[in-house]
């Protein structure tokens, strides 16, 4: 068996720990990043609300939903759940949320720009993260998780 020296082993630890010392930091810049995109895309919905019915009507061919009940899911979904990720708050359920909505917003195109896919697929990879690890150290998940839990297992 191949053991590496004791002066490498340590060393190694010892950036490992600096690196799981900034995961806190990577899954709030995470949730951030996409909860801001969502958002936004959101807030541009409700502007304009009368190019965001024509756009379901015309664009987005969301499946199973018409139009107006698609707009409406849609954009509460953007203005909702972005919030619930980037406090962290049930965050595993909004960045579930948005992960379904960004799938869905691919395929209700017919057309997909490659750069504006290769966002989609950027957004899903963090929100994939996301939902395997948790909003992280940094969230109000971090705080009212064990009290709720400590209280469902009783």
């Amino acid at each position: 068996m191949l053991t590496a020296p004791p002066v490498l082993a340590r060393a190694w630890l010892r950036v490992i720990g600096w690196l799981e010392a900034l995961q806190p930091l990577a899954l709030l810049a995470a949730r951030l990043y996409v909860a801001k995109a969502f958002f936004w895309s959101g807030l541009t919905k409700i502007r304009d609300w009368d190019t965001t019915l024509a756009l379901f009507a015309d664009e987005y061919h969301v499946p199973v939903l018409p139009p107006e009940v698609a707009a409406v899911a849609g954009t509460t979904g953007e203005l909702v759940l972005p919030v619930l990720v980037a406090v962290g708050l049930a965050g595993r359920f909004g960045a579930m949320g948005l992960f379904v909505l960004n799938i869905v917003a691919v395929l209700s195109l017919q057309e997909v720009a490659d750069a504006a896919l290769q966002q989609h697929i950027f957004w899903g990879s963090l929100l994939t993260g996301l939902i395997l690890w948790g909003p992280g150290k940094w969230s109000a998940d971090a705080v009212v998780a064990p009290r709720f839990l400590g209280a469902a297992r009783r």
